[in-house]
């Protein structure tokens, strides 16, 4: 009996000192001064979140600062908002306006709708990024409260009901606005 406890105390002797290592290396390479480091750190970070800003959150671990606060109208997109909490360690504050002005120079490779806040606006997504590809300008955003265009007839789709032979988009998306909106949109040129 005493032959076989001899691995078994070995190997748990082994798998207890490896855990313990790894508990405290902090991801130094498990110098020594690895444990004051994590402590050092984990001090060091507690007065940098209590000291921000009164609108500055703590970033929560593993939470996006999107899902911790109210972003709605600020211009970055939800990407630079997260990362810059990942790299700070606490949610920025949320800006307002719209950042760029009406009908802005858009930022080549990003879209439209992550550059400015179209919240409201009649128009699906892939219509404003479209504007924004063909033009090189993101349009201006619109107010739901009265969609241009021509008011949708019950029982008659957009393209039945207007002329949209010059139009870019296809009838899907044409039609799709129109049940959402209940207004066929305007023909937009090729």
């Amino acid at each position: 009996m005493p032959a076989r406890k001899t691995p078994m105390l070995a190997l748990a002797a082994l798998a207890l000192g490896l855990s313990l290592t790894a508990c405290g290396n902090g991801g130094n390479g498990g110098t020594d001064d690895a444990a004051p480091a994590t402590t050092a750190t984990s001090t060091a970070q507690s007065p940098a979140a209590t000291t921000g800003t009164s609108s500055d959150a703590s970033k929560g671990n593993g939470e996006k600062c999107t899902d911790q606060k109210d972003y709605a109208g600020d211009p970055r997109s939800n990407a630079e908002i997260n990362s810059i909490g990942e790299d700070t360690g606490t949610c920025p504050a949320p800006r307002s306006g719209g950042g760029a002005a009406p009908d802005a120079p858009k930022d080549s490779g990003e879209k439209c709708t992550d550059q400015k806040d179209y919240a409201g606006d009649p128009r699906s997504n892939a219509e404003i990024n479209s504007i924004g590809e063909d033009t090189g300008t993101c349009p201006a955003p619109q107010s739901a409260g009265t969609p241009s265009g021509t008011p949708k007839q019950d029982g008659v789709k957009c393209t039945d009901q207007v002329n949209y032979a010059d139009d870019s988009r296809s009838n899907a998306e044409i039609n799709s606005i129109g049940e959402d909106t209940g207004y066929c949109p305007p023909v937009q040129a090729r």
